[in-house]
């Protein structure tokens, strides 16, 4: 099993926005506010092919992530999995080359959740810190380790 992370092609953006939509269904559903369209105009409306890393395993789409510069730190704007590779460890295989990469740079990570999502334990659990809590989401920062 190898898992890969890879550029996405401007052209990768309406898969990936289904992708999304797919992903994100349960968590906006538990709280009312599922809107398929709007999930899918979330992404399209700021998606940047630089930014945005595909989560290949064994060369096949398992999802994505965005991460955008945001000051002079980043800004881990969208992560989603498909659910067809979620609960595998994937997604902490994924996040902890992403917060290597982070740590390299010396950057602050910044990241937004769903306040009912599943999302909140995954962030805590990969050292992410609560930094506030608002009416839908909860956002969370993590401060750059030193390499060990």
């Amino acid at each position: 099993m190898k898992l890969t992370l890879e550029f996405a092609k401007p052209e990768d953006a309406t898969e990936l926005a289904e992708l999304r939509v797919l992903a994100m269904r349960p968590s906006l559903e538990k709280i009312g506010r599922f809107d398929a369209e709007r999930a899918r105009q979330r992404l399209l409306g700021s998606f940047v092919a630089e930014y945005t890393r595909l989560i290949k395993l064994d060369g096949l789409l398992a999802g994505f992530l965005v991460q955008r510069p945001q000051d002079n730190d980043l800004l881990l704007d969208h992560f989603y999995l498909h659910p067809d590779f979620q609960q595998r460890g994937l997604g902490s295989v994924a996040i902890k080359l992403v917060l290597a990469e982070a740590d390299a740079l010396g950057k602050i990570i910044h990241v937004g959740a769903l306040r009912d999502s599943d999302a909140n334990r995954f962030y805590l659990r990969h050292g992410f810190v609560l930094r506030e809590v608002a009416e839908f989401d909860n956002y969370y920062l993590r401060y750059p380790r030193s390499p060990s």
